[in-house]
């Protein structure tokens, strides 16, 4: 836990991280007020993570128990993800993808931001939604939803932070920037908690592949951010998260015990 001044600041730094990360109707302040506080609040961002993964174990567990076949229970989980933050990772994936096209460092930060989606956008989005549900929908019990689902969640915003403190902003304005760089006690302890969370939820060994396996991909997202555009954006933080999730799922399922 980072250090903090009071039990507010600590609440204030969960509302921020949920304002920033979520569409839930939370009372936090603006993030980009050039106060740095959001940089500060990094720490929270796998407990966002795991409030994620419980609203999508729950439209799991709700789906299961009226009957509705196991990829109809995966395809409402992923679809509560989606609901809880505005499908902001996803958006972040498929301008990553489609900014892998262009030529230049400079095309590709333009691709990025245009609005428009492109074909590779697209396909990224198909792919990340299809594995999802896949593995959500090969599930066999409450028990198991809710432990991929919270490890996922969690430890692929646990990510997040690293990049925001390791590489820099590929903009001179834009999230990357706006959001600040954050100390080491922040990303320190959102790393913490999210290995914490997904070793809680898969147990020791299944925890440690799917942490291994969600690292590598969220950091290989990262790589490729810092060598095709000089460093991180908003974009390139959401695709980190849908990238290191997913291989989240698939250590979690590798391990053999769900």
């Amino acid at each position: 836990m980072p250090d903090r001044d009071s039990a507010a600041d600590i609440g204030a730094d969960l509302l921020l991280a949920f304002g920033f990360l979520t569409r839930l109707p939370v009372p936090a302040r603006a993030w980009s007020d050039g106060t740095g506080r959001l940089a500060r609040a990094a720490w929270a961002f796998p407990v966002v993570g795991l409030a994620v993964g419980t609203l999508a174990a729950t439209a799991w567990l709700a789906a299961d128990l009226i009957g509705l076949p196991p990829l109809a229970c995966g395809a409402l989980a992923v679809l509560a993800t989606v609901a809880a933050t505005g499908g902001l990772h996803e958006d972040g994936l498929a301008d990553v993808a489609d900014g892998a096209g262009g030529g230049t460092p400079e095309r590709r930060l333009d691709i990025m931001r245009d609005s428009r989606l492109g074909s590779y956008g697209a396909l990224a989005i198909l792919f990340a939604v299809l594995v999802r549900v896949g593995v959500y929908g090969s599930l066999d019990g409450a028990d198991a939803a809710f432990a991929l689902f919270l490890a996922a969640e969690s430890f692929s915003r646990a990510l997040l932070p690293q990049a925001m403190l390791r590489l820099p902003p590929a903009r001179p304005d834009g999230l990357g920037r706006a959001a600040g760089k954050p100390s080491e006690g922040p990303v320190s302890a959102a790393l913490l908690i999210g290995l914490a969370i997904a070793l809680a939820a898969l147990g020791p060994l299944p925890g440690l592949l799917a942490a291994a396996l969600g690292g590598a991909a969220g950091w290989a997202v990262a790589a490729w951010a810092m060598r095709r555009l000089g460093g991180q954006t908003g974009d390139v933080l959401g695709a980190m998260q849908m990238c290191g999730g997913i291989g989240v799922l698939i250590g979690g399922v590798a391990g053999g015990t769900l």
